[in-house]
């Protein structure tokens, strides 16, 4: 995608709406919107987002797409990629996004858990005696297959 016009004829081609539509509903002229998607005028922040809103696209899409607006620092252009990707619908871009600045939070915060040593007492203990700590404690899980506990047994009837 080379310009800000390549990527509103995609969205609004994704859209499924017609050029003289989004015109209508961005309120600009037919002409000046056909003259964007081809490259021949650079619309303003203020075009920009009644173009948004008539594709039903955030502004902030268009303004970094367009130049307008950098993409937030430190964030590797992951927001601008799914800002960018046409194959996302608009929500899908906004949960996505979401989801990312979760986890960019959260990897910010200092670590809250504790982590707690427990020691059982070794199985045939009747006195309830703990183990030395670096002793290894008894498996709890169940075979996922009954072959795995019996071995070869099963194998031999």
């Amino acid at each position: 995608m080379n310009s800000i016009g390549d990527y509103i004829r995609q969205q609004r081609e994704q859209a499924k709406i017609s050029l003289r539509q989004l015109a209508d509903q961005a309120g600009v002229s037919n002409p000046y919107l056909s003259q964007v998607e081809r490259g021949l005028r650079k619309p303003s922040a203020e075009i920009l987002q009644q173009i948004a809103k008539g594709l039903r696209v955030s502004a902030e899409a268009l303004y970094v797409q367009a130049g307008i607006l950098e993409d937030h620092p430190g964030d590797s252009g992951v927001r601008s990629a799914l800002l960018t990707d046409p194959q996302l619908t608009e929500r899908q871009k906004q949960v996505l996004i979401e989801i990312y600045e979760s986890f960019r939070k959260e990897s910010q915060k200092p670590p809250t858990a504790e982590v707690v040593a427990v020691i059982r007492p070794a199985p045939g203990d009747d006195d309830g005696a703990a183990r030395e700590a670096d002793e290894p404690a008894p498996s709890t899980e169940t075979p996922s297959h009954p072959s795995d506990e019996w071995g070869d047994a099963t194998d031999a009837v």
